[in-house]
């Protein structure tokens, strides 16, 4: 730490600009791929663009998680990063609809394993009682990296081609890469990687203690899933031709709650906070289904992004509350499973529903209000119980 007061040292800048660089370079791709599968003949699979993404994502969630606890850091960084920058070179190679689904399936370990290490990094660079603003600031840059990337995408498109906008994914994760070697690994006591770091038992799978976050983790992910999906072809049914517009009206939503959500969460709770997030979240997702013009799109992408600024960081940390110290990789492991279920689940039961029907949106758009009214009920069940 620079001072006893601030939470800004080098360590934290550089591992929040390292959040920037390797969100931008996966999410850049997300608003263009329905239309790239669908020219490859594959329109009948979108829902598999999201769900294969991140169905490796969770499987991979144990095994990172016990290789942060284990040989460190700094190697699960540098791993998820690579996976980005070997895709984006090979998208334009694999150009069946099998080879591209198989690329989506690789591509989920890149947030498999790098994400999860970035929590436990931050944990560790900085006290516990500025946890929640911490990981709120981080978050901000990896958020950050959710609007740039997919404004950045659907312009590299838009003027150039499929194939440049791939390789401009992986040039962006290459400068990931290349930040991460500048990181200090945290890990005291590292283990040298062999085979048998790789056996996971079944208590290594799961973190019990953190499985409330992880429930709540499940439920308000869901929607995102669905999100990630649809807005895509809701844009262009209403006549937006940036497809990541939605996404940048999210995401500055979310970057300025970021900024108190966190830190607010540290004075005077994490139940309250996660209390207003939840509704908020209900509220957005019933004005996305109800209000269906452009500019009410917007307002809706708004006020979606406020609640996931407000609940991302502070279910992060409310995870690291419960956590063992020892074992901190695996409880946030735990929690990126849940939250690779839900969005993953989400994409999927969507891209069934959905089959290129933009009528069907904003029923979408209810059953997962519906879902966060579940999430609202059983937070207050285990507060009521604790």
């Amino acid at each position: 730490m620079t001072t006893k007061n601030t939470i800004y040292s080098f360590k934290f800048i550089l591992i929040c600009i390292c959040s920037l660089l390797f969100s931008t370079s996966f999410n850049m791709l997300i608003p263009e791929l329905p239309q790239y599968l669908s020219d490859l003949g594959g329109s009948n699979y979108k829902g598999l663009i999201i769900a294969l993404f991140t169905l490796t994502a969770g499987l991979s969630r144990p095994f990172s998680g016990k290789l942060t606890d284990t040989i460190g850091r700094k190697p699960v960084l540098l791993f998820g990063a690579f996976v980005c920058v070997i895709c984006g070179f090979l998208y334009p190679i694999l150009t069946t609809v099998s080879g591209f689904l198989f690329l989506r399936l690789f591509h989920g370990f890149s947030t498999g394993f790098t994400p999860t290490a970035i929590t436990a990094y931050v944990a560790d660079v900085i006290p516990q009682k500025r946890w929640g603003e911490a990981i709120g600031m981080q978050g901000l840059f990896f958020s950050t990296g959710f609007a740039l990337g997919p404004a950045l995408g659907s312009f590299i498109k838009l003027h150039y081609s499929f194939n440049v906008l791939f390789y401009s994914s992986s040039i962006i994760s290459l400068l990931a890469v290349i930040a991460f070697l500048n990181i200090k690994e945290t890990l005291i006591d590292k283990q040298r990687f062999t085979r048998q770091t790789l056996l996971i038992s079944r208590h290594e799978i799961i973190a019990k203690e953190v499985f409330p976050a992880a429930i709540i983790t499940f439920l308000y992910y869901f929607p995102f899933g669905v999100i990630l999906t649809v807005i895509p072809d809701w844009s262009s049914h209403l006549g937006i031709v940036n497809k990541g517009t939605f996404f940048i009206y999210f995401t500055i939503a979310s970057l300025v709650v970021r900024f108190v959500s966190g830190k607010v969460s540290d004075s005077y709770g994490r139940y309250i906070v996660m209390k207003i997030g939840l509704i908020l979240l209900l509220l957005s997702l019933l004005f996305l289904g109800f209000f269906i013009t452009k500019n009410q799109l917007f307002i809706g992408a708004s006020l979606y992004g406020a609640a996931m600024g407000i609940l991302s960081p502070t279910v992060n940390a409310w995870t690291i509350d419960l956590s063992i110290a020892k074992y901190r990789g695996k409880a946030i492991a735990t929690r990126f499973i849940a939250l690779e279920a839900g969005i993953g689940l989400g994409a999927l039961f969507s891209g069934w529903y959905f089959k290129d029907s933009v009528t069907t949106i904003p029923h979408l758009f209810f059953i997962c209000a519906f879902l966060i009214f579940i999430s609202f009920i059983y937070l207050m069940r285990y507060l009521k119980r604790k």
